[in-house]
């Protein structure tokens, strides 16, 4: 059964320091409100994959100094440049960097969905990448000559989080055409999923949300945490707020205005409107 828990806070108080965790790209419903509880509990050690990259959620733990270890196609604040906090880490070297590919990220997710060890990607031999990847495999094609394929071993995460428009009472997901999240909750562990809100039908039993409803076996625990995804948006409900996220990246060239904005927008609980 789905835990139904009653808050954010209780959503990261639910993920243990120093696992894996799955993250999904800001352009599918991100769990901001957990993100920002899982930097008020001192979140320790995550190792961050992001399906298949991450930008301000990744950049918000990494600055607050949750992450030892990031796997992901890319990091970025999109049109508002690099992602400041991530940058200056790895120049440092206060976190390691697992370089790979979207298409890598997805196929061994999806490995682990399947019960698989490993799975097979074409793309990437010739790359610098693959040179970087000492657990990525060159091997021949057992159906073909002179074909060499990349094996990628199954990535498991311990768990996902994400957001999500709404729930059932039952633990049920709809995360309507975002398949990725999907994915990651078949692979994950365990799923973890702030919703924007809580229904009493069962969305599997209606023809028009069952196509894009994640069932409840696969969803550790869930809370409600209305406009969840802030300053990031979920489609048809509300936009991303371009002016805080303008803010951050401004605040975040340093560390101490990092430190500033995680005082006011963070410590103190979110401030959304």
């Amino acid at each position: 059964m789905t835990d139904i828990l009653k808050s954010a806070d209780e959503i990261a108080a639910s993920i243990p320091d120093g696992i894996l965790l799955a993250l999904p790209p800001e352009y599918a419903p991100c769990a901001m409100e957990a993100v920002r509880a899982l930097v008020r509990r001192n979140a320790k050690d995550l190792r961050l994959l992001g399906v298949p990259q991450f930008g301000f959620q990744a950049d918000l733990l990494i600055g607050a100094g949750c992450v030892t270890e990031v796997e992901t196609a890319a990091v970025t604040l999109g049109e508002l440049g690099l992602a400041p906090r991530f940058t200056d880490a790895v120049k440092l070297q206060k976190i390691a960097m697992r370089d790979t590919t979207c298409p890598a990220i997805h196929a061994a997710l999806q490995a682990s969905e399947k019960g698989l060890p490993f799975m097979p990607l074409r793309g990437l031999i010739g790359s610098d990448i693959v040179a970087r990847r000492d657990d990525w495999q060159i091997a021949d094609n057992p159906f073909g000559d002179n074909d060499p394929i990349v094996y990628l071993p199954a990535i498991r995460p311990d768990a996902t989080l994400f957001h999500a428009a709404k729930a059932d009472i039952y633990g049920n997901i709809w995360i309507g055409v975002r398949r990725e999240l999907m994915v990651m909750a078949h692979a994950s562990a365990a799923a973890y999923v702030t919703v924007e809100e809580i229904v009493e039908t069962d969305l599997l039993a209606d023809p028009q949300t069952a196509p894009g409803t994640i069932p409840g076996l696969y969803i550790t625990a869930l809370a409600k945490a209305r406009k969840g995804a802030w300053p990031l948006g979920v489609p048809d409900l509300y936009e991303r707020d371009q002016e805080h996220l303008k803010h951050y990246a401004e605040k975040a060239r340093s560390v101490e205005g990092f430190d500033a904005y995680i005082e006011q927008w963070v410590r103190h609980g979110s401030q959304h409107a």
